[in-house]
């Protein structure tokens, strides 16, 4: 009976280990790609700034300083109706300036955005773009973007003002939003 008892709580030990150490593991990777991820330098211009939904009083900003700066002459926003998007929903419903075009994706997605963007593009014959998300957004959205479009996608990560949970949080969200752009892809081939 106590060699019993030894050997279980032994490999309760190892599977605790082992589950422990997949975790830490699982947790630098995330940091990795989600707190720190690579990001391209700007080209020296593109041709549309376009600043995804979702966080707007975050990435709204990012997208109008990049413009103002020079970087495109078009600002493109993804208006969705819903409260994190309020700031880009009035800009869209309420602005008279033709450098300024939104877009509604249906439905409300990553995925869907990266179709509409890939349309956008191929309708104006946009080749360089800069997108901005926050920065925990970049990688999944990168994924979903280019498996759509044949233009250069340039992505901007703005800054979230988040806690230790919340962050823990996105990278949960992330990690299985990357994993499906990669199973499931956005896009079967380029738009256009």
């Amino acid at each position: 009976m106590f060699f019993r008892r030894t050997r279980s709580l032994r490999l309760l030990a190892a599977l605790t280990g082992a589950a422990l150490s997949a975790l830490l593991v699982w947790l630098l990777v995330a940091m990795n790609l989600f707190y720190f991820p690579h990001t391209e330098d700007l080209p020296a211009r593109a041709d549309a700034v376009i600043v995804l939904a979702g966080a707007a009083s975050e990435r709204l900003p990012v997208g109008q300083a990049l413009v103002r700066e020079g970087q495109a002459p078009v600002l493109v926003l993804s208006t969705t109706d819903t409260p994190g998007n309020a700031n880009m929903d009035l800009v869209c419903n309420y602005s008279t300036n033709p450098a300024i075009k939104c877009f509604a994706p249906s439905p409300l997605s990553t995925r869907a955005e990266a179709r509409s963007i890939a349309r956008l593009a191929a309708d104006n014959g946009w080749e360089d773009i800069v997108v901005v998300t926050s920065k925990y957004h970049v990688v999944r959205a990168q994924a979903n973007i280019k498996q759509c479009t044949n233009a250069r996608v340039t992505m901007v990560g703005s800054e979230p003002d988040l806690g230790p949970v919340q962050w823990l949080g996105r990278f949960t969200e992330e990690t299985g939003g990357v994993a499906a752009a990669f199973v499931r892809p956005a896009c079967a081939s380029p738009i256009g």
